[in-house]
């Protein structure tokens, strides 16, 4: 089990009895759950990405669709392996994870990636009874937390070699000031 009894708290004088928890990784439940609808995440990202407009020819789902595995596996390999206490890895937002020129066709990838994942995670968390509140939102979290670290590593990857990233950048500097 992820969730560890840690201590328990009995003031007399002050709050009744309670006990602190400790919430580790994504709960093995989910993960196995997670694990079983790979297949059906596959398909949902792939459907996502079919349906977003083709901003690049990069961004062709048919190129895309063969990152999908390799992607699947980095997310289940991060998220079994995201420690308990310290987190290394930095809460991103989708707003962290930028693109000069705009043009990256693995924002769109990672966005349906996202969404797959998600919506998966809270299917599976539907199906699971007595779900604690707490746990839900930090398999969430650790979902987020995981997928936008991938992301951002990725996109930041594919950007370095983005011919126009230096042209985007001036130009942005250039709107900037002349407001």
């Amino acid at each position: 089990a992820s969730v560890k009894r840690c201590v328990v708290i009995d003031n007399r004088r002050a709050a009744r009895c309670g006990r602190f928890w400790q919430h580790g990784p994504v709960q093995d439940a989910l993960m196995t759950a997670l694990g079983a609808r790979r297949p059906q995440i596959r398909a949902r990202w792939e459907d996502l990405l079919r349906a977003e407009r083709i901003s690049t020819p990069l961004a062709n789902p048919d190129a895309l669709v063969h990152l999908l595995d390799w992607t699947l596996d980095e997310v289940f390999r991060t998220l079994s392996s995201l420690p308990t206490r310290r987190r290394p890895l930095r809460a991103f937002t989708r707003g962290d994870i930028d693109c000069p020129c705009g043009r990256n066709p693995l924002l769109t990838y990672f966005a349906a990636g996202e969404q797959a994942m998600q919506e998966s995670l809270i299917l599976c968390q539907a199906e699971t009874l007595r779900l604690d509140p707490i746990e839900r939102d930090s398999a969430l979290h650790e979902l987020n937390l995981a997928l936008r670290h991938i992301a951002r590593r990725e996109i930041g990857a594919f950007c370095a070699l983005c011919q126009l990233r230096n042209r985007a950048c001036v130009e942005s500097d250039a709107m900037t000031h002349a407001v």
